[in-house]
């Protein structure tokens, strides 16, 4: 095993690539591991989510290994794992989750009730989430092997579609998650807020699921011009705030059936300025009388950022009425992977779903990181996926 590298959050605004310990097989609690695997990472994404603690919207301390967004090779094996061989290539879901507990016995894997003693549900590289340390780097240790890795069939053709595969972590089943409880049906009209890598999966998803109508609203237009490119109807909401308006004028009336949040507690309003609660309203606004609205952008429990006293603690103003009066349902909270990833490998396999294509999927080496998450932060239409080894195809 060659010297171990990861992305490690510094300060507000910079993270450095830096040499750091390599894995062991030990629990962050204390204790050593026998259920896990150390994988050799072969793609490892740069997640929206990485950027709110990177802004300084989060209580991450310096220090972090980021990333929970991992595929990898199995290099080592813990004397517990029986269902997984040295070679298998293997897809990890970002949620860390036991597979014994109430939560994991019902797919709620996203919160797991063992493996973060601070709060319900774990996750590689991020805040609050167990302290389980994060995949941006060449290798990393994965507890729970066997319940929790998605092994390959076909290493080499899982190679050949590593790109595609590699959004089977996060975005795909998040994006994915999110149309489902939004209740996206054959036919369904749909409005994704937000541009971005999870709202163009969400879109995707809708699109898998039979939405005759996909709508995507940002304020970002190099990312709204890359959602019209992949099929999907931008709206464009520096335009106006009245958003039933830019709606009526593509489906002939103000509501939809299903709407996805797609961005989460860093939204802002008409003006630019933070307004955290202002995707949740206006979907309250343009839902029709029993819709559903799935939420699989992040909302938090504290955010030392924000500019409202009462969103620092992740108290937002909703307008909790109006959805209530039109029987709306909501669906929040981390997307369950495990629940949905065997199926949509199978879907990008099979060709059915051009994922990489559809969120502008761009390999850049781990060292390029720093730069991948400064492009990022500015908007770029892309979504970055990191290569430790130089083992992915090159993008232009």
């Amino acid at each position: 095993m060659s010297k171990n590298r990861g992305v490690v959050y510094t300060k507000p605004g910079e993270v450095q690539v830096q040499d750091i310990a390599d894995p062991k097989f030990e629990n962050p609690r204390g204790g050593k591991i026998e259920h896990g695997v150390i994988l050799k990472v072969v793609s490892t994404n740069i997640c929206g989510s990485d950027q709110h603690m990177v802004r300084g919207r989060t209580t991450a301390p310096a220090g972090m290994v980021l990333g929970h967004e991992i595929t990898g090779e199995v290099i080592e094996k813990g004397s517990d794992v029986e269902m997984l061989a040295l070679g298998d290539l293997v897809s990890v879901p970002f949620n860390v989750a036991c597979g014994r507990c109430r939560c994991c016995r019902e797919t709620n894997t996203g919160v797991c009730l063992t493996v973060n003693p601070g709060r319900a549900g774990g996750a590689y590289g991020y805040v609050d989430m167990g302290d389980w340390i994060g995949g941006q780097a060449r290798y990393v240790m994965v507890p729970y092997a066997d319940f929790n890795l998605l092994k390959f069939p076909d290493k080499n053709q899982a190679m050949a579609k590593i790109m595609d595969l590699t959004m089977l972590t996060d975005i795909l089943p998040t994006g994915f998650h999110g149309a489902l409880t939004a209740g996206v049906k054959p036919g369904s009209t749909v409005y994704v807020a937000g541009a971005g890598p999870v709202g163009l999966a969400a879109a995707a998803s809708a699109q898998l699921l039979g939405a005759a109508v996909i709508m995507i609203g940002d304020m970002n237009e190099a990312r709204l011009s890359h959602a019209k490119k992949v099929g999907f109807v931008p709206i464009d909401l520096t335009k106006h705030d009245r958003l039933g308006e830019q709606v009526a004028a593509i489906v002939g009336e103000p509501t939809v059936d299903s709407v996805v949040d797609a961005v989460g507690f860093e939204a802002k309003g008409h003006g630019g300025g933070d307004q955290p609660a202002i995707v949740l309203n206006q979907a309250m606004e343009i839902i029709r009388p029993a819709g559903a609205i799935g939420i699989p952008g992040l909302y938090v429990t504290e955010d030392p950022g924000a500019h409202d006293k009462a969103a620092r603690t992740g108290n937002l103003s909703l307008r909790l009425g109006l959805g209530w009066s039109k029987s709306n349902s909501f669906h929040t909270g981390q997307t369950p992977v495990l629940r949905y990833n065997r199926q949509l490998m199978t879907a990008l396999l099979s060709d059915r779903l051009p994922i990489a294509k559809i969120v502008n999927a761009k390999a850049i080496s781990l060292e390029d990181a720093p730069k991948g998450y400064a492009q990022f932060d500015q908007g770029i239409a892309a979504k970055f996926v990191l290569d430790p080894h130089g083992l992915l195809p090159k993008t232009a």
